[in-house]
């Protein structure tokens, strides 16, 4: 069984600690998991609600209803620039839709590179029967192209890029893409885009991979409403991709989940065509979220902060002579405050925490207090 190869999530295996430790009544502020403080926007409800009222309860078409897949198709073409049409086009909810993606290009005994620091994808690699070969990023946390060449083998199928990054919050240059790209084309490797933060970025532009195709031929561009339009609970997303890839994460959805609800499809329609201004003013709360956090981590002598470009997250490495599992596990025991060990993701992120500005300015400003506090102790 592929799932006997699985080992526990290290970041639930913080969240679940949390939780144990706030059902006792101790007070936890947490950093660690990426949920925004932000509600979804009412005006989203609202349209889920009407869609509801009005008898979007039934069965659907697997690939999506014609108005989320016209909306998909409409905002990679003027967001992305990814020509696409709606035999590209997938509504899979979030993190299904990596697991999807790599089951679509999956063949017997392959391998796919995965980056490290990385978000979770050994996993979804295992569960469709793959090896997850990790290739290392570079000191700043940019693509390495030597570093993937020399990792690639016959045998790899797939290469997963993930900008803006998590944990890391680089923003890939558009070079380094192109040159991904081609060396992938050349190969007919395909090449999965994790564009989870894509609305996230405050330093540079966010390119997508996608976008260097005249039609999807090797690329498959996965995107989330999660964190944009603040819709973790909602489950939404989408993929795009060559069209008889496509057609495989369908056959994946026919044979597992049948469809997904249709008035949460008709609200992602509405996101996305409508919610622009939303994406705004969340962005511009994370904007001084992310100065704030930077301000008080230069306080702090033991850590050393890497620029956050993109995304809501901060990597910076740390001098302290401990494993980033047994820091983040005393910091919680001893200052109540919830971060995630770097080596949640992979082995390279050993020496830094991850830590997430998606909450309140009170808690980051609390958080990192208690933080200040822990480190002067270990001075």
């Amino acid at each position: 069984m592929f799932l006997d190869d699985l080992k526990e999530s290290a970041s639930l295996e913080m969240v679940n600690l949390v939780l144990q430790m706030r059902a006792r009544g101790e007070p936890v502020i947490s950093l660690a998991p990426g949920d925004p403080s932000f509600n979804t926007p009412k005006e989203i409800i609202e349209v889920a609600y009407k869609s509801m009222l009005g008898g979007d309860t039934h069965y659907v078409y697997s690939y999506g209803t014609p108005d989320v897949r016209e909306a998909i198709v409409r905002k990679v073409a003027k967001k992305n620039r990814i020509k696409a049409s709606l035999e590209n086009a997938i509504f899979v909810t979030a993190k299904t839709s990596v697991f999807a993606s790599f089951a679509a290009v999956a063949a017997r005994g392959y391998e796919a590179l995965i980056p490290d620091p990385g978000y979770f994808y050994s996993e979804p690699v295992i569960l469709t029967g793959g090896k997850p070969v990790r290739y290392k990023l570079s000191k700043s946390f940019n693509l390495d192209l030597d570093e993937i060449k020399k990792k690639t083998t016959p045998k790899t199928r797939a290469i997963m890029v993930n900008t803006p990054s998590n944990p890391t919050g680089t923003v890939f240059d558009k070079s380094e893409l192109k040159e991904l790209y081609d060396f992938c084309a050349s190969k007919g490797i395909y090449i999965l885009s994790d564009e989870a933060y894509e609305d996230l970025v405050y330093t540079k532009d966010h390119v997508s991979i996608g976008s260097f195709e005249k039609k999807p031929r090797y690329v498959l561009s996965i995107y989330t409403l999660s964190k944009s339009y603040s819709m973790t609970g909602w489950r939404s997303g989408y993929v795009v991709g060559p069209e008889d890839r496509v057609e495989r994460i369908n056959k994946l959805l026919e044979h597992t989940v049948t469809c997904y609800p249709p008035f949460i499809m008709r609200a992602s329609a509405y996101a996305l065509e409508k919610g622009q201004k939303f994406i705004e003013q969340f962005k511009a709360e994370y904007v001084k979220r992310r100065k704030l956090l930077n301000d008080r981590m230069d306080e702090i002598p033991a850590l050393k902060p890497t620029e956050v470009e993109g995304s809501f997250y901060a990597f910076p490495s740390y001098s302290t002579r401990m494993s980033s599992r047994d820091l983040s596990l005393a910091l919680l025991s001893e200052q109540k405050v919830a971060i995630l060990p770097g080596t949640a993701f992979g082995p390279a992120g050993e020496k830094h925490i991850r830590i997430c500005f998606a909450g309140s300015e009170e808690n980051i400003s609390k958080a990192m207090d208690g933080m200040k506090a822990f480190f002067s102790k270990r001075a």
